[in-house]
């Protein structure tokens, strides 16, 4: 079976826009988890973006540019589609309609830009990213790349409005602050970091304004929680957890009541 990325539904709640490999090879490419030791993730450059109704027919397919095309997520406005592409030789964020016209290039600086998610009016964007600043650092990233991997061990947050403008860098704490979400009211981004382990590991939930002030740790667990997103009223944050799996790899959905 092909690589899929990410399902994330249309505002008709008819259709979701995915990413996959299946236009290369309906196999699952190698997932290579390691590089010189060190954990990598693979960019493969067979992915698409394409359209699916809910009994998973595809209606449209969205990009057919060479290169990796994934990573898309819709403006709740739905309008617009933010996605990864590298396109442009680097990994950087592209808005474009739902039928895929209009693509718009929104970030340009080398490093992995990623992860996008609109805020709940659709005006800013989310998104973590890597920013490889010393010779060395550079010539790592550009080989990785060439080899269709990212080491997404060091990365940060960044904010902007929706096309692109007025970017910030929204977190300053080292080593990987990743899978961003914004709180319905618009002011808040709930995030997963690894900054306060001293191995890498575990990885936690936290909470921080979008001006980079008030960080608070939200969960305290031992193993990874990740991939946040809230309920469209605010009340239930989910969110992806290795916790309680009997000691193995599995990873499962957890739900949870917030507070204020």
């Amino acid at each position: 079976m092909a690589v899929l990325l990410v399902p994330i539904f249309c505002r008709d709640n008819k259709h979701f826009v995915y990413g996959s490999t299946h236009l290369v090879d309906k196999e699952c490419p190698e997932v290579p988890l390691r590089k010189n030791g060190n954990y990598v993730w693979p960019v493969y450059d067979s992915f698409d973006i394409f359209v699916a109704d809910l009994e998973g027919n595809i209606t449209a397919q969205l990009t057919n540019e060479p290169g990796y095309d994934a990573e898309a997520t819709v403006s709740p406005k739905g309008d617009k589609i933010v996605f990864t592409s590298t396109r442009s030789g680097d990994l950087e964020l592209y808005t474009m309609n739902l039928d895929g016209t209009d693509v718009k290039q929104i970030t340009n600086e080398l490093g992995y830009d990623g992860g996008a998610f609109f805020s709940p009016d659709g005006t800013k964007l989310i998104f973590r990213a890597s920013r490889p600043k010393t010779p060395e650092a550079i010539k790592k990233y550009k080989d990785l790349l060439a080899e269709g991997l990212v080491e997404p061990t060091e990365m940060e947050l960044f904010i902007c409005n929706a096309d692109g403008s007025d970017l910030k860098q929204l977190t300053f704490l080292g080593n990987a602050n990743w899978s961003p979400f914004f709180h319905p009211s618009g002011k808040k981004i709930l995030f997963s970091s690894n900054f306060e382990a001293e191995k890498g590991f575990p990885f936690n939930l936290y909470f921080i304004d979008i001006d980079g002030k008030n960080l608070e740790r939200v969960t305290h667990g031992e193993t990874f929680d990740a991939f946040p997103v809230f309920s469209n009223d605010g009340k239930y944050p989910a969110f992806s957890s290795n916790r309680n799996n009997g000691g193995t790899r599995d990873t499962n959905l957890f739900i949870a009541e917030w507070q204020e």
